[in-house]
């Protein structure tokens, strides 16, 4: 009787070892998926969202190191400039900007090039060319950090067109079978492959954003202190020229009464005597 109860028990206990194996074969292994697979899940779409993220942190670099003050209009070359304008050596300006890798300078280059190969155009002319470099000099700025609001603008847009391919892609698995038999993990992995390729996009797109703002700040306030620092050129500019310029004796207006004067006929009515040396 002992016996029979040991042999039962043992096969009660080989029984549930078997239905546990069996239930731990059934369950579906939980992984822990790590950053490269998740970004291999999101399928092909998250190829042009690599390069667009390695174009905006290089971008990004890029501009930290050189949208800066001394980059736009530094002391050094201000002090520099106003020296050499007041000794009126402007060939060693020119050849001091050729020297200098900011945009003061190249302004102030072109300038003095048009002065000088034009000496008898006027100051308005000379400012008007000015004006024009300083525009195209904050063009450049401006037009630098729009790359950063176009990767902006572009990865979210990427990310929806890998949402919907992936939408696609589980609705293709959906109707290429029988609608009650289709496999959940295949369905969810259409689903996962969309939500990644939008998450990616919204990763790329939102810091690019963010970091245009902060560079668009930063290039509006440069330009303002280039237009200022031109301006004061201008003005010691314009002040030696007109103190190179030679002026007339006398204007119109400030003529003396010498100027003016004419002889005055002797009271003795005949012609002075100091003409003749009487």
């Amino acid at each position: 009787m002992k016996r029979r109860l040991i042999y039962a028990a043992g096969i009660l206990l080989s029984a549930s070892a078997a239905s546990a194996a069996t239930a731990a074969e059934a369950e579906p292994a939980s992984t822990q998926m790590d950053f490269l697979e998740i970004v291999a899940a999101g399928g092909i779409m998250m190829y042009p969202l690599a390069l667009l993220s390695v174009v905006g942190v290089v971008l990004v670099l890029i501009y930290l190191l050189t949208i800066r003050r001394n980059a736009v209009v530094s002391d050094r070359f201000m002090d520099a400039a106003e020296a050499m304008i007041r000794k009126r050596d402007y060939l060693g300006l020119i050849a001091y900007c050729h020297r200098q890798n900011e945009c003061m300078a190249r302004l102030t280059q072109k300038t003095l090039d048009f002065m000088t190969k034009y000496p008898m155009a006027s100051f308005g002319g000379v400012r008007e060319v000015a004006e024009a470099e300083g525009s195209r000099q904050a063009g450049l700025l401006n037009s630098r950090i729009t790359y950063l609001a176009d990767i902006g603008a572009i990865a979210p847009m990427v990310g929806l067109l890998g949402t919907v391919l992936g939408m696609i892609k589980s609705f293709l698995q959906i109707s290429g079978g029988d609608v009650s038999g289709v496999r959940q993990m295949e369905l969810a992995e259409g689903v996962s492959e969309a939500l990644i390729t939008t998450a990616a996009g919204l990763m790329i797109g939102i810091p690019a954003l963010v970091f245009y703002s902060l560079f668009r700040g930063r290039v509006q306030k440069y330009i303002a202190e280039l237009e200022a620092a031109a301006t004061h050129l201008m003005a010691l500019l314009h002040s030696q020229v007109e103190r190179q310029q030679p002026q007339p004796p006398h204007s119109s207006a400030q003529r003396t009464r010498e100027d003016y004067a004419m002889p005055i006929p002797s009271p003795l009515g005949g012609d002075r005597p100091d003409i003749h040396g009487i």
